[in-house]
């Protein structure tokens, strides 16, 4: 059966999150973080499936994005910060603990409870992004990745981004996604849906100041060693991050794995709905270790 959509706004860490929300209402609770320029919406072809298999599936659009609100000061987007927001919806959920599903940028969130919220993190599994404690530590050892990354700087200028992402209709966006994705990955009414997103007040500053705050506001402080399970699967073909960057970062886990799509892109769960889906339900239904106590 196909559950409903239901469409919240969830008071967490002094702000107000849009949460689309979907399951049965006594499942085991599932978030799912999307990454950038995508919102709730990039997590369509896999709601229903793990609805279906009775979790309780969450799917915020993250501060900065679509309909959740969009703090104005770049420190207000800094990693500390943004993992804080999902602590506030598993309490909001009333759930002690919580399985986290990040792609893109919200795999950097999940990365980051990971480490510093064992507790609260029955398994993590990761989309397309390094732990971001290997990837400054890597990237001069890859030179391919350095040119890849070109935009975190273009996205430090004030101003000139947000007109660039805005001009002739998004078109920006509408490259990102469909010059980077497997051909028919994204249909036109997606990308209606996607620029609607983009359009709304304040969004495209919220969506770029992530970046701003990356390099600004970086997290200080020894990352601690991933102690949970932890899955880490990756397109081969992404052209924003180096597939070599995918077997260090599962080395800083004490449980973690890694799997390779060897023709998917950036927008794995976009192109491998199916295969990523069948894989984190049996990423779930491996047996956890016993449960830590609650409060880490």
């Amino acid at each position: 059966m196909d559950y409903p959509l239901e469409h919240h706004d969830v008071l967490t860490n002094g702000l107000r999150l849009h949460v689309v929300q979907c399951g049965p209402v006594d499942g085991e609770l599932v978030v799912l973080l999307h990454g950038f320029p995508e919102f709730w919406y990039g997590w369509q072809h896999q709601i229903q499936v793990l609805a279906g298999a009775g979790y309780r599936v969450w799917v915020p659009d993250q501060r900065g994005y679509n309909l959740s609100d969009k703090p104005a000061r770049v420190a207000d987007y800094a990693l500390p910060t943004l993992a804080a927001d999902i602590i506030g919806l598993l309490d909001a959920a009333d759930a002690a603990q919580a399985r986290v599903v990040g792609h893109d940028w919200g795999g950097i969130v999940a990365w980051y409870l990971a480490a510093h919220y064992p507790a609260r993190v029955v398994q993590t599994a990761i989309l397309n992004v390094p732990h971001p404690a290997v990837a400054p530590r890597q990237i001069w050892r890859l030179p391919s990745q350095l040119l890849r990354s070109w935009y975190i700087f273009f996205f430090q200028l004030p101003g000139l981004p947000e007109w660039f992402m805005r001009r002739r209709d998004c078109q920006a966006g509408v490259r990102t996604l469909v010059g980077t994705s497997r051909r028919g990955t994204f249909a036109p009414a997606d990308l209606a849906h996607y620029k609607i997103a983009w359009t709304q007040p304040g969004a495209l500053t919220g969506m770029i100041n992530w970046y701003r705050a990356l390099l600004r506001r970086p997290a200080r402080g020894p990352w601690p060693r991933i102690t949970g399970p932890l899955l880490l699967l990756w397109g081969r073909r992404d052209a924003f991050l180096d597939a070599r960057l995918a077997e260090p970062s599962v080395r800083e886990c004490e449980q973690g794995q890694v799997e390779f799509f060897d023709e998917a892109t950036h927008w794995l769960q976009h192109e491998e709905a199916a295969a990523v889906n069948a894989r984190l339900l049996a990423f779930w239904a491996a047996p956890p270790p016993g449960p830590l106590p609650f409060g880490g």
